[in-house]
């Protein structure tokens, strides 16, 4: 095994910057991609299974994003000009996602399942020019709702007559001379956060931040050219986007793209490509996860005791020496999952329950956890995984400065941080960059937390989710909500505050809860009863001041984001008054 600490991901690049392929510390996305094409030329780079089977090796791929961007070249689009990408994740959308940055403009991914009222916003406030879209987004949001916007081009071409289908419009494999010149410190996209209100959060990230992330987060992760990722979370969110598109282009390696976030096709998909790298949220984990367990146990309680027993006992062989047997012990039951392939699971976007993160080492998968935001490219901690902590979201990457701020008696505080991967700041925005980027390039993530002797980084919560109760206690809703995520019965939950007391505005803790479908369509009296079995039992180990006291059963789902993630705000403003 590669030793991590005598390990630079990026020494490689050395080589190409004598060269003369780019210049200073990092190169651009396009000549990242160039440099990769010349090392990994017959590599597969894309994949994708439905609607049609596509799959490009690097060279493949590198001379579709140049027709591409060259194509753009030709219609005007120039340096700083942004062009949006919204569709489901595919092929199409990576190609052009590059292809935007070869004719040096500004790629403005968007979310697919957005509102058209907030697309429009978003393209609006950006004066984005172009629009490449599936053809059910291009159909909606026409051009008279844009004002900046020229023209429109398709994602799709079902019926191979599209004449604005992206692959069609491909002029030449050698880019354009009339290229404009990129450097790293220039903007390379602008994202923008979910659950956006008011003014529009437009996250800067340049060719820098992306690239230099990239390859710092694999000080902590020994990638693979012979990995084969899985893009199945919203390829518009960076954790997708960066962490599993730009991830495994760096390193040579393949991206599967796939569309539907329902279980049975990942699984399918899962098994067909031979995934290796498996990046995902915990709803999906967990789903999995009790999906497995429940099937054994219905099968044979006995067989199901044995499982347990042998988990164990490759969780403890693991921890004490490194060695990973239960990928060979388990392997029929990692093959259920589509996971007999895999060699690495990474969890992000949310809390994790430390059993989960346990249960797939047991049972021999390399699982670990990380840590991001939108604002640092987004990956800045990841768990090693031959020295994985399960309540923890990992250590710091290599390149990146961590500090905590104001902390408390138990040493929890504003996390913050500072390094190339940090976003250049809000577009058009300079109050809310002020807000959490300082003049030392320290950027106040707003989650709270404490880093303990061996540099690991523990979360405790949002600082803006703080429920304060009677007693002047803090309280985070994550720490409650993340005890309930391997209940079955329960589907969603979403903690918030409640105004126990009107004069002085002490908050009270309020668990809206809405139920699994088969507790739903069952007896209304027996569903109200086990909800609040649940809670009591949640209670019982529960510290006074972090007790559930009011309970709330939704009666239909809570509003999430794209990538599955409960909407706080809304919720709680929806069931405030309840």
């Amino acid at each position: 095994m590669t030793k991590m600490k005598d390990y630079c991901p990026w020494a490689f690049l050395d080589t190409y910057r004598t060269d003369n392929w780019f210049e200073g510390a990092w190169p651009t996305l396009p000549q990242m991609v160039d440099i990769n094409a010349d090392r990994f030329t017959d590599r597969y780079c894309f994949r994708q299974f439905t609607p049609k089977e596509m799959r490009f090796t690097y060279k493949e791929a590198r001379e579709k994003m140049i027709g591409l961007a060259n194509y753009f070249i030709s219609k005007g689009y120039g340096k700083d000009d942004k062009i949006a990408v919204c569709g489901k994740n595919s092929v199409e959308w990576a190609i052009s996602f590059f292809a935007i940055t070869y004719a040096g403009c500004i790629v403005v991914p968007l979310d697919a399942h957005a509102k058209e009222e907030d697309l429009i916003k978003f393209m609006n406030f950006a004066q984005v020019k172009c629009l490449v879209a599936d053809d059910d987004k291009r159909e909606n949001l026409a051009l008279t709702h844009v004002e900046s916007l020229e023209e429109t081009l398709s994602l799709d071409n079902a019926d191979g007559t599209n004449t604005s289908y992206i692959l069609d419009v491909c002029m030449g494999t050698t880019l354009n001379k009339d290229v404009p010149i990129l450097h790293a410190e220039d903007v390379a996209a602008i994202l923008f956060t979910s659950g956006t209100t008011g003014v529009p959060k437009g996250v800067m990230l340049t060719h820098e931040n992306l690239v230099s992330d990239c390859y710092q987060a694999q000080s902590n992760m020994l990638i693979l050219p012979t990995d084969v990722f899985y893009a199945i979370l919203p390829i518009h969110h960076a954790y997708t986007m960066q962490a599993v598109m730009i991830e495994s282009l760096s390193v040579g390696a393949e991206t599967i793209f796939g569309k539907r976030l329902v279980i049975s096709q990942i699984l399918k998909e899962l098994k067909q490509g031979k995934v290796t790298m498996f990046l995902g949220v915990p709803m999906i984990f967990n789903k999995m996860l009790s999906g497995l367990m429940h099937g054994v146990k219905k099968k044979s309680i006995i067989a199901y005791g044995f499982i347990r027993i042998g988990m164990s006992f490759s969780g403890f062989i693991k921890k004490l020496t490194g060695k990973n047997i239960g990928h060979a012990l388990f392997n029929g039951l990692l093959a259920n999952l589509s996971l007999d392939t895999n060699r690495i699971c990474i969890c992000g976007g949310g809390p994790l329950p430390s059993s989960t993160f346990k249960m797939f080492n047991e049972l021999g998968i390399d699982f670990v956890q990380g840590y991001g935001l939108t604002e640092t490219s987004p990956i800045t901690h990841l768990n090693p995984i031959y020295a994985y902590v399960e309540t923890s979201v990992g250590k710091v990457c290599a390149g990146i400065e961590q500090k905590i701020v104001n902390p408390d008696a138990n040493g929890n505080g504003l996390i913050y941080l500072k390094g190339s991967c940090i976003m250049k700041g809000y577009y058009k925005n300079q109050e809310a960059t002020d807000e959490v980027l300082d003049k030392d390039g320290w950027f106040n993530t707003g989650d709270v937390g404490h880093i303990d002797n061996k540099g690991y980084l523990y979360l405790t919560g949002r600082a803006k989710n703080i429920i304060v109760t009677e007693g002047g206690k803090n309280v985070f809703p994550e720490e409650i909500e993340a005890r309930f995520q391997l209940i079955d019965d329960i589907e969603q939950i979403c903690v918030a505050p409640f105004v126990k007391n009107e004069k002085t505005k002490a908050e009270g803790i309020m668990a809206i809860i809405f139920p699994s479908e088969e507790l739903r369509n069952g007896d209304a009296a027996e569903c109200e009863k086990k909800i609040h079995e649940y809670v009591r039992y949640i209670n019982k180990d529960t510290p006074s001041y972090k007790k559930i006291e009011k309970i709330v059963i939704a009666k239909k789902e809570l509003s999430m984001t794209s990538t599955r993630k409960i909407q706080r705000y809304l919720v709680s403003q929806q069931y405030a008054n309840i």
